[in-house]
């Protein structure tokens, strides 16, 4: 045998042999980047975009209730927690939803938290990244007697809304190298509220009505489209869906 030819049949042999040494996965093409660059959503509880529960709650009515939030809520009713958000607040990109079968008794208090992202109290989310920006939120809920289907309540502009943290200050400290609340351009303006803000006799006549935003605006995603949403039922916020970053919500139910 020639040379060229033993050399060439143990080059081969050497091949063959890293090939079958390597794992699987080195060889494994990654997926392409999403078209926006940013990284795919989260998910909720076990890898689903919907997380469906029963909750043991007292009360003489069946009631189901469905919520989609940017980014995470708690709710209460009749001044009692019920439930909160399946994927934490830590989570970035959180825009799962959430269906829920619950007992309540008449009339109703829904008392809701709301709270987008953010990193600190800056408002501002990726911090430290080319992406640095403010985010911005939105919530949908829905509420029906669990046996006929009949709507109870849906967010819309007859809920009470107030914006108990915003920030930034200004746009510009989207800019800021490192951001900081203590700055003029990334200070948050913090409102105070009275204890039992969630209780049925609590008197939230002072708070303003909520802001309706449209779904262009908002951009729901996730387990949004998992719900079919009452023709009544609307996107709400406060009136600056990048500033706000928590509310307290409020509406209560007659039956």
């Amino acid at each position: 045998m020639k040379l060229s030819a033993i050399l060439t049949s143990k080059f081969a042999v050497i091949i063959a042999v890293a090939l079958a040494a390597a794992p699987a996965a080195a060889f494994a093409q990654k997926p392409p980047p999403p078209p926006d660059g940013k990284a795919p959503p989260s998910r909720g509880v076990q890898g689903q975009d919907l997380n469906e529960s029963t909750i043991r709650s007292p009360g003489a009515h069946r009631i189901l209730g469905e919520v989609w939030v940017d980014n995470w809520f708690k709710l209460y009713i009749n001044g009692m927690p019920l439930l909160e958000d399946s994927v934490s607040i830590r989570t970035e990109r959180s825009f799962n939803a959430e269906r829920f079968e619950f007992s309540a008794d008449y009339p109703m208090t829904i008392a809701f938290e709301f709270r987008d992202f953010m990193e600190n109290s800056t408002g501002l989310e990726y911090i430290g990244t080319r992406r640095q920006q403010m985010g911005d939120g939105g919530a949908i809920a829905q509420f029906r007697e669990a046996a006929s289907g009949r709507l109870l309540a849906a967010t819309g502009s007859d809920w009470r809304c107030l914006t108990v943290q915003s920030a930034p200050a200004d746009r510009s400290c989207e800019n800021d190298r490192k951001p900081d609340v203590s700055s003029a351009s990334c200070a948050q303006t913090v409102t105070p509220t009275l204890a039992g803000w969630m209780a049925p006799d609590f008197d939230d006549s002072s708070w303003p009505a909520a802001t309706v935003h449209s779904a262009g605006d908002v951009s729901p995603r996730g387990g949004y489209d998992r719900i079919t949403w009452d023709g009544n039922a609307r996107l709400i916020w406060g009136g600056d869906l990048e500033k706000d970053n928590i509310l307290y919500c409020r509406a209560t139910v007659d039956g």
